[in-house]
Formats: structure tokens, C-alpha cells, sequence
């Protein structure tokens, strides 16, 4: 558990709304009782099997899908929150941001130069960005001011969790994976290249903290986080070692969950149909399980049947962002009508609004194009180029769509991407 002043898009993240939602509800209440303001929009999931969570600029919380995968409770993914939202109480991030300055310098300047990646072609649930190089003597520096700070996001941490009414338990058992981790990786708890204090004594003031507390060692939502970790783990590992995790013989509805998506992901369709229909059969009214079925659709190529799965999942959640990528993304694909082309354009703007997902701008690009609207797409394009930090391109596409007769509200969209443009023209130029 550490924490860095980072720009989001140099992660490899995750968009999962049922893991997103289960965060959300577990931090939520730790947010509220250290004070903190709570925005769900702040919460990100990381592409890093590592064990690992951090918080950033504007009181945004990472958490990697490793921690999650090897996490046993809710209590535990409290734990690792609670320290987290103990390094915004203490201030840490604001100290951090100088250390931090001359990291990230040099950071970016090596993307630059090396060339932001693209996204996953096809697919809305994962956006891929360049990952920051460092220095490697900055970085010492920094991570040398962080031993004092690990032991009192520990203290806060506790201080959290008695207001939550949660035990210290899942922290400590966090804390002994993370030692167990160390030990397995040869990695050396020096005073200077480590990114927590010594293990052993964290153990030691989480262990008393255990033993003083009379709070229950579960969350309220054990069952939710039992279907997300089975979820999670069956994406990102390969199906073999789901089957292993999730044997047949476990017939848990978390562990048929899995059992569904490693199916899938071996093109066993039959397999994985058979499941996922088991599982909407036993809830009916789970979206998740829809999204499920009909991300399955859509990649075998069965765009109509997606459409429609896609729809289902859409009314049992209307507000979900992710859900309208999804339908819009299977609508494109369906030859839409120009009726439709507008459903799609109006679904995308609303996905954007929540959040200016790269892959969105993609598919707003294209909706606008079918409506022969060369100001909305060179505009969606343009979005997306910035996003990518190619300024030079995203430039040429805003000044091209305000060649085009944009209507006065694209106008205004328009004028305040040329001013983020420049922005980012003197923050380069800063650099260089």
C-alpha cells in the first residue's frame, strides 16, 4: 500500500462498474468518517496483479486487480482503504507533490518520447496508456520520506475502522501477505528503496490493534466481494488456472461465475452459455450477468443478440455509463438507422459527461461520421488525440471541425478544447 502524485493515464486501468460499485460502497463510509470528500467518479481500478493501492491529486484512490484477486474479505479491502485515506488525512500527497515534481519530469518526457500506446481495440472495459519510466535516484529520494508516513496512515487506518465499526483483522492479514509477497520476491526492506516501513513492525502494532478490538472481522457486503474476486480473477487469469481456483466440484455461485467467463474466454460457447443462462435464471434481475451474455454476443459475432442483452442490462441499471458504451458500441456494429444514430450519439454524450472515457470520443467519432456530421467528427476526434497526448494531431482535428460549421453548442465545446490544447502546448514546451 503507497501512494503517488500520478497522472491517471499513466496506469493501465480497469473498467468494471460491479467492482467499481463494490469499492464504492466500501469506501464510501471510511471517506465520511475521516471527513474526506467522496466522489465514486475517484476510484480506479489498476491492471497490476502487484499488491498495491494509492491514493492521488484530488483525493483519487487506485487499487490494483491484485489486491483485489488476493484479498479474502471485505474487511481486508477495508483495511488497505482505510490506510490509504490515512495518508489524505495526514497531508502526505500535498508533501509529496515537490519530491514528486522532478519524477515525474523526467517521466513524462520519456513518454513523449517513446510514444503514447493505444487503446485495446474493441474493447470499452480497458483503456491502455503509456507506463511512466522513473529515475532511479529521484525515486530513492522520494520513497525515503515515506517510512513516518506508512506508520501514521497505519495509526489513522485504525482510528478509521473503529468508526466503521471493523476490525483491524483484514488489515493485518493484508499486511502478512505483504510480508509473505516480500519474502517470496527476495525483495530487501532497506531504509531507502522500499515503499513501506519494515513489515514486522507494522505487524506488531497491527496485531495489538487486532487483539484491543472487538469489531467484526466481516463486511457487509462479503458476498458481493466473493462474486467481484471470482470475476476479476477468471479476466485476468488464464482459464487452466481458473479451473483450479473455481473447480467444477464448486458449485458457489461465485465459482460458476468464473467458471463462465473462463469458458468464454476458451471460445467454449456451449460451456459458457449453459452458465451464464444458469446464473440470469437465479437472478433475473442481476444486470452484471446480462453485460456478461452480452459481451459473449458480441464477440462471436452475434451483434443483433447483443443489442438486445445489451438493452436488458441497460433497464435494470439506466444510469450505468459502461452499459451505454457497451449498447452503443453493439449498435454501431448493427447498421443503425438514423434514428438510432442519434439514440447512439445522445447515449455517448451522456457516457461522456460521467466520464471522458478515450474509447467513447472512438465511437462518438464514428456515430457523427455515419451522420455525416464532419464538425462533431473531427470535434470527437480531436478529444480523443488530446487524450492520447497528441497534441499536434488533436490541434489539426479542432481546427478542421471549426472549419465545418459547427452548431453554437459545438462551438462552445470547441473553444474550450483549443484552450486545453494550448494549455498543454505550454506544459510541453515547459518540459522540453
Amino acid at each position: 500500500m503507497c501512494f503517488a502524485a500520478l497522472p491517471a493515464w499513466a496506469l493501465s486501468l480497469i473498467s468494471d462498474e460491479e467492482t467499481e460499485v463494490f469499492l464504492h460502497q466500501t469506501l464510501k463510509p471510511i471517506f465520511q468518517a475521516s471527513g474526506t470528500t467522496f466522489n465514486p467518479r475517484n476510484i480506479y481500478i489498476v491492471n497490476d496483479k502487484a499488491l498495491n493501492a494509492f491514493v492521488a491529486d484530488g483525493n483519487n484512490m487506485f487499487v490494483t486487480v491484485g489486491t483485489l484477486m488476493n484479498a479474502d474479505s471485505q474487511n481486508e479491502i477495508s483495511g488497505v482503504l482505510a490506510h490509504e485515506t490515512g495518508h489524505i488525512e495526514g497531508g502526505h500527497l500535498l508533501r509529496h507533490k515537490i519530491q514528486a515534481r522532478e519524477v515525474q519530469r523526467v517521466s513524462l518526457a520519456s513518454m513523449l518520447l517513446g510514444g503514447a500506446a493505444g487503446i485495446a481495440a474493441g474493447r470499452p472495459d480497458i483503456s491502455i496508456a503509456a507506463i511512466l519510466g522513473s529515475q532511479g535516484s529521484a525515486m530513492s529520494n522520494m520513497l525515503s520520506y515515506q517510512v513516518s508516513e506508512e506508520r501514521s496512515a497505519d495509526e489513522a487506518a485504525i482510528k478509521l475502522l473503529r468508526r466503521i465499526n471493523q476490525s483491524p483483522a483484514g488489515m493485518l492479514n493484508f499486511m502478512k501477505k505483504i510480508q509473505r509477497n516480500n519474502t517470496l520476491q527476495g525483495i530487501e526492506e532497506t531504509s531507502y528503496c522500499r515503499t513501506h516501513p519494515v513489515t514486522s513492525e507494522r505487524i506488531a502494532f497491527l496485531e495489538k490493534a487486532t487483539k484491543d478490538s472487538n469489531a467484526p472481522t466481516r463486511g457487509t457486503e462479503e458476498s458481493t466481494f466473493a462474486r467481484v474476486k471470482a470475476k476479476i480473477y477468471a479476466y485476468i487469469e488464464e482459464p487452466k488456472n481458473t479451473f483450479i481456483r473455481y473447480p467444477e466440484s464448486d458449485v458457489s455461485l461465485p465459482a460458476r461465475y468464473a467458471r463462465t467467463i473462463a469458458y468464454f474466454k476458451q471460445m467454449k460457447m456451449p460451456q459458457a452459455t449453459a452458465l451464464v443462462d444458469g446464473l440470469i435464471q437465479e437472478e433475473p434481475q442481476n444486470p452484471y450477468f446480462y453485460e456478461l451474455k452480452g459481451q459473449m454476443a458480441m464477440e462471436t459475432g452475434n451483434v443483433r443478440e447483443a443489442v438486445n442483452i445489451y438493452q436488458k442490462a441497460l433497464s435494470l441499471r439506466p444510469n450505468s455509463a459502461l452499459f451505454k458504451l457497451n449498447l452503443a458500441q453493439a449498435m454501431l456494429e448493427n447498421s443503425p438507422n438514423p434514428a438510432e444514430q442519434q439514440q447512439i450519439v445522445d447515449m455517448l454524450n451522456q457516457v461522456l459527461i460521467y466520464n471522458p472515457d478515450s474509447y467513447a470520443w472512438i465511437l462518438l467519432s464514428r456515430a457523427y461520421g455515419l451522420q455525416q456530421n464532419a464538425a462533431g467528427y473531427n470535434y470527437a476526434a480531436a478529444e480523443y488525440s488530446l487524450q492520447m497526448h497528441d497534441i499536434k494531431l488533436a490541434k489539426q482535428q479542432a481546427e478542421q471541425a471549426l472549419k465545418s460549421n459547427p452548431s453554437s453548442s459545438l462551438r462552445l465545446k470547441l473553444d474550450d478544447l483549443m484552450m486545453r490544447i494550448k494549455d498543454e502546448e505550454k506544459e510541453m514546451n515547459k518540459i522540453i
